[in-house]
């Protein structure tokens, strides 16, 4: 009977233990993460983003993921932390539109 209790509570508490996890992932950031860094590289080597404006974009990636780390701190990325980060990729996303896009080049 032992056996069986100490069973079900090591399962509750592996599940329990899931949970947090699964609360605090957050594979759709990461993913747009790494696009956005390899927008970043393909417009370095294809020369259409200077290094200042490189420099800046990467600053702004660096805000996120410092942002991303913050929000996983505590075990639980809220909704509200989730928007606040997607908002920041959109916002990096289109600044990094622009700068691709604005006639500077770096011969």
């Amino acid at each position: 009977m032992r056996k069986i209790i100490f069973g079900a509570v090591i399962a509750i508490a592996l599940l329990a233990g899931n949970e947090v996890n699964a609360q605090s992932r957050t594979p759709v950031i990461t993913h747009r993460q790494v696009r956005q860094h390899h927008r970043i590289q393909h417009g370095v080597r294809n020369g259409s983003l200077t290094r200042n404006e490189a420099r800046h974009l990467h600053y702004r990636e660096t805000k996120i993921r410092h942002d991303k780390r913050m929000a996983r701190r505590d075990g639980v990325v809220t909704p509200y932390e989730r928007r606040h980060i997607r908002r920041e990729q959109s916002r990096a996303s289109y600044a990094i539109y622009r700068q691709k896009h604005d006639g500077q080049r770096r011969w």
